[in-house]
């Protein structure tokens, strides 16, 4: 059995918010915009936060247990455009959680507190030795559900589970 790494047992604040990022100029397309892909890195680097800062996870996982959260399922809505050095930040919400697997919610906040982008993703903690499955530690799966727990009464998000395909009237 080994001890937390990081984090904290909570409570968890609901929605969890994860602060102090800015548009890159390398982050900016030929539209003049964010790109596309850099949407996928900016929700990695809360991602990364949240685990470290709250749950124990992530790198320090990986360095002391052998182990870390491996992304399986990732889904995006694009809503509003951001711009170079434009400041913004992330609400977090884990919907569902059990002894290997994470469900989140994410939303990209302007300045302004209007939504940017969100992201619903499945991770799954990974052993670097077999690149299979392995249960968390117990620690990390009791602050998982913790965190479950404490974000079930969040108002429901229109993106959440949401199909992808073209709408037809």
């Amino acid at each position: 059995m080994t001890d937390p790494l990081s984090g904290h047992d909570g409570p968890y604040d609901a929605p969890i918010e994860i602060r102090g990022f800015s548009v890159l100029p390398e982050w900016i397309d030929y539209n003049g915009h964010m790109n596309v892909g850099y949407y996928g890195v900016a929700f990695d680097l809360a991602l990364e936060k949240l685990m470290v800062e709250h749950l124990g996870l992530g790198e320090p996982q990986v360095k002391s247990l052998d182990q870390g959260p491996y992304i399986l399922q990732s889904h995006m809505n694009f809503l509003r455009e951001v711009r170079q050095d434009q400041r913004f930040w992330f609400r977090f919400r884990m919907l569902d959680a059990d002894q290997k697997r994470g469900h989140y919610f994410a939303q990209m906040m302007s300045e302004d507190a209007e939504i940017c982008a969100t992201q619903e993703a499945l991770f799954m903690n990974v052993s670097h030795e077999t690149g299979r499955s392995v249960p968390y530690p117990d620690w990390a799966a009791a602050r998982l559900a913790r965190m479950v727990c404490d974000h079930a009464g969040l108002e429901p998000a229109p993106q959440v589970g949401q199909p992808i395909g073209i709408r037809r009237a």
